[in-house]
């Protein structure tokens, strides 16, 4: 077989037919300079959003979070105007993206809700915000970092390290705790039971000590200590105390723990314990039965 023959065989093959939509025929050349017009877009996209823009942003001192929401929004703009740019290449015309927009809300209708529903989740929690980048959010029962705010998924990375992927569509359905969101202050009751026969003047001393000692505790608003009831077997104290950072409501807590069983020993302030005191009756006589002689 000729050379000529070979490129014309394989030019036949490259303009064939494979569809039309509207008045455009659609052939294996034309479809290929798309996917590799659109795959172009998309790193270029990539590398402006998030080497040049990221930077640029940097120097602003602008907040991770609305870095991320700038760089994700030029990201998709750029990949939307890419991709009416290889449409018209290819010869596609506005009509013709409405044909396709319209096959794929048939698609929708049959099996992509789910797919579609996280999408513009994805959306609202990119323009509304109730998490952004870098919050530590409580989902279920999974606490964590927000990693990444993708199209489809969140990417939350847990206490463990461990990446969990949840369906953007959760954040907005369902409940989630942001222990970032707005004033990053966060209030912790430390509940501790003291026994009935304890100094309280020393205890409230005590439990203030405790706080006041705690770098991580904030003066403003300043601790303050509770005494929330009469227990069964003790009375019922709580320290309440604000911390700045959220992330390390943890370590404060066991921190504040271990400081109190320090300074209530130091002072011979005892923590109480469940006590069930049993107390023994004499049991009363039991009556006796005299029988008469005609009964013998």
């Amino acid at each position: 077989m000729k050379l000529s023959d070979i490129f014309e065989t394989i030019q036949s093959v490259l303009n064939a037919r494979l569809f039309t939509i509207g008045q455009t025929d659609i052939t294996l050349s034309s479809l290929i300079v798309f996917i590799v017009l659109f795959f172009l877009v998309i790193l270029f996209s990539r590398f402006l959003a998030r080497r040049i823009l990221d930077r640029f942003l940097r120097k602003l001192q602008i907040s991770n979070g609305t870095r991320f929401v700038i760089r994700r929004m030029t990201e998709y703009s750029l990949i939307i105007v890419g991709a009416v740019i290889a449409f018209q290449t290819i010869g596609l015309n506005l009509s013709g993206l409405a044909v396709i927009f319209g096959l794929l809300s048939v698609g929708i209708g049959f099996g992509l809700q789910n797919v579609t529903s996280n999408f513009i989740a994805g959306l609202i929690l990119l323009f509304e915000r109730p998490i952004k980048v870098g919050d530590r959010v409580t989902v279920g029962d999974v606490e964590g970092d927000v990693l990444m705010i993708n199209m489809r998924s969140t990417t939350i990375q847990s206490l463990n390290n461990i990446a969990i992927i949840v369906p953007n569509s959760q954040f907005i359905s369902d409940k989630v705790v942001n222990w970032s969101h707005g004033d990053s202050k966060i209030r912790l009751d430390i509940n501790v039971g003291v026994s009935y026969g304890s100094d309280l003047d020393a205890v409230l001393k005590a439990l203030q000590e405790v706080a006041k000692e705690n770098s991580d505790v904030l003066e403003n608003p300043k601790p303050v200590v509770h005494f929330r009831d009469f227990g069964d077997s003790a009375w019922n104290m709580q320290l309440r105390i604000w911390i700045l950072n959220p992330k390390k409501h943890y370590n404060v807590r066991s921190d504040i723990h271990c400081a109190i069983v320090r300074k209530f020993r130091e002072k011979n302030i005892e923590i109480a314990f469940p006590q069930r005191d049993i107390h023994l009756r004499s049991a009363a006589p039991l009556p006796v039965e005299i029988k008469s002689k005609n009964d013998m």
